[in-house]
């Protein structure tokens, strides 16, 4: 798996982009805790929640925001 980049857009949101620098997701800190939320993009370039290449790593929890550690829960939840 390609790795995952963060990009912190506020305190609490850091955007997650791929090896293209393509916007699969967020992490949302909620209650002391990282929350990935899925991003897709559809045919005419519209941001489609909860869809894209990580829909089934959705709701994923993360207790830090690391980088190597989003890459490996979210490479484990794939497939």
């Amino acid at each position: 798996m390609t790795p995952l980049t963060l990009h912190p857009v506020n305190i609490n949101v850091c955007q997650v982009r791929d090896a293209q620098g393509q916007l699969v997701g967020s992490l949302k800190l909620i209650g002391n805790r990282w929350k990935f939320k899925a991003i897709g993009h559809g045919s005419g370039g519209e941001l489609i929640p909860g869809g894209g290449p990580f829909t089934h790593c959705h709701n994923t929890v993360f207790e830090a925001l690391d980088v190597a550690a989003v890459n490996a829960g979210l490479s484990r939840n794939t497939g």
